[in-house]
C-alpha cells in the first residue's frame, strides 16, 4: 500500500474516531479473553505436572523474554520513525489534524474525564493505597513489588522521554494542558503498569472466578486511557502505541520478577 493510501486509510480513520475506538476496544478485548481462554484450556493443564525448579525459572524467564523482545521491537521500531519528515511522523500530524477537526467537543469532555486514570496524582494515591493495604494484610513482598512497579515505569518514562525530546502535538481545547516531552506517553505506560500489576494482585488474592474479569477490567482502563491522550491530541498515536509497548516490557519484568520471588521464597532448603 503506497503512503497517499495509508495518509487516506489514516483520515477515514480520524473522521471516524470513536467507532474506530469502540471497535478496537471490542476486539482488543475478544483478543484477551480468547487468549485467557486458551491459556487455561490447553496450556495450563499441560503444566500440572511439576516442574523441576530450574524448568519452572526457563518457563517464566522465556514466556518473559518473548514478551519484552516483542514489546522492545515495537518501541524501537516506533521510535525510528517518528521524526517530522518521517512516514511515521506524517502520519501522526495528520491524524491529530483530522481529529482536531472531526472530534467534538462533548467527546473530548468525556475523554478528559477517562484520562484521569493515568495522572499522576491518580496513580500516586493508587499506590499508595494498594500499598497500604497490601502491607496491612502482611503482603509486604507484594506490597514492594507493587511500589518499584509504579515507581520504576515513572523513571524509565521520564529517562525515554528525555532521550527523544519529541514535541507534543498542538491542543487548543483547554480542556486539558500538558507540557513536557511527548514520546513516549506516560499515561499509556503509567495505565498499563498500574492496572497490569492490580489485575495480577486480584489473581493472587481473588478467587479463579474473578480473574479474567480483573484482566479484562484492567485492558479496557489501560487501553482507553492512552487512546483518550490521541483524541485530546496532547500525544501522537505513535506516542501511546510506545507507551503501550514500553508498559508492558516493564509489567512482564516486574510479574516474572514477582512470581520467581514469591516461588523462591518457598522452595525447600
Amino acid at each position: 500500500m503506497d503512503e497517499a493510501r495509508v495518509l487516506a486509510l489514516v483520515t477515514a480513520v480520524g473522521e471516524r474516531a470513536v467507532p474506530s475506538f469502540v471497535l478496537a476496544l471490542a476486539c482488543l478485548l475478544l483478543f484477551v479473553a480468547s487468549a485467557w481462554w486458551l491459556t487455561r484450556r490447553h496450556v495450563l493443564p499441560r503444566l500440572v505436572s511439576p516442574l523441576p525448579p530450574s524448568g519452572f525459572l526457563a518457563l517464566n524467564l522465556g514466556l518473559g523474554f518473548v514478551i519484552v523482545v516483542v514489546s522492545a521491537a515495537i518501541f524501537a521500531g516506533t521510535a525510528d520513525e517518528i521524526g517530522i519528515d518521517e512516514e511515521l511522523g506524517v502520519l501522526d500530524t495528520a491524524f491529530s489534524d483530522t481529529l482536531r477537526d472531526s472530534v467534538s467537543l462533548a467527546t473530548l469532555r468525556v475523554f478528559s474525564l477517562l484520562t484521569r486514570f493515568g495522572d499522576t496524582a491518580t496513580l500516586t494515591v493508587l499506590c499508595t493505597v494498594v500499598a497500604v493495604w497490601l502491607w496491612v494484610v502482611r503482603k509486604r513482598w507484594l506490597a514492594l513489588a507493587w511500589v518499584i512497579a509504579i515507581a520504576g515505569n515513572g523513571v524509565l518514562n521520564t529517562t525515554l522521554k528525555g532521550i527523544f525530546e519529541r514535541v507534543r502535538p498542538l491542543h487548543e481545547h483547554g480542556l486539558v494542558h500538558e507540557l513536557g516531552w511527548s514520546f513516549p506517553s506516560g499515561h499509556s505506560s503509567g495505565a498499563v503498569v498500574a492496572y497490569g500489576m492490580l489485575a495480577y494482585i486480584a489473581m493472587r488474592r481473588l478467587p479463579p472466578a474473578w480473574h479474567l474479569p480483573a484482566l479484562l477490567l484492567a485492558t479496557a482502563i489501560a487501553f482507553t486511557t492512552g487512546c483518550s491522550r490521541i483524541f485530546l491530541q496532547v500525544h501522537f498515536a505513535s506516542d501511546v502505541l510506545a507507551g503501550f509497548a514500553s508498559g508492558l516490557a516493564w509489567l512482564t519484568v516486574c510479574v516474572v520478577s514477582t512470581e520467581l520471588t514469591r516461588r523462591y521464597r518457598r522452595a525447600p532448603g
